[in-house]
């Protein structure tokens, strides 16, 4: 059981740029692949980021290569999602979610999910 808390959404102006964190609970943190998805109002929820156990291989999205890293931090049991060079189409919550040891960017893979972090994009 892994339970997921994110933090760090915000207001922000277009150009500028946020650092958003999941902090994990459980011991078995470095055996869950991690992944930042995103839903806008009346979308569908979408992936952005995903990262292995060990933090070596990291995906993204299309729509945030090159502005987007993620990263994450065994000791602490924590994730991140540095953002930077925002757009107002950012603008989303955004969730942090925990499947196995395999990655994947489908979102119906993941078994545990944060309740999200509101994150707005002004133009």
């Amino acid at each position: 059981q892994v339970q997921l808390v994110e933090s760090g959404g915000g207001l922000v102006q277009a150009g500028g740029s946020l650092r958003l964190s999941c902090a994990a609970s459980g011991r078995t943190f470095r055996d869950y692949t991690m992944g930042w998805f995103r839903q806008a109002p009346g979308k569908e929820r979408e992936f952005v980021a995903t990262i292995s156990t060990s933090g070596v291989r990291a995906t993204y999205a299309d729509s945030v290569r090159g502005r987007f890293t993620i990263s994450r931090d065994n000791a602490v049991n924590t994730v991140f999602l540095q953002m930077n060079s925002l757009k107002p189409e950012d603008t989303a919550v955004y969730y942090c979610a925990a499947r196995g040891a395999v990655t994947s960017t489908d979102w119906r893979l993941y078994h545990y999910w944060g309740q999200g972090t509101q994150v707005t994009v002004s133009s």
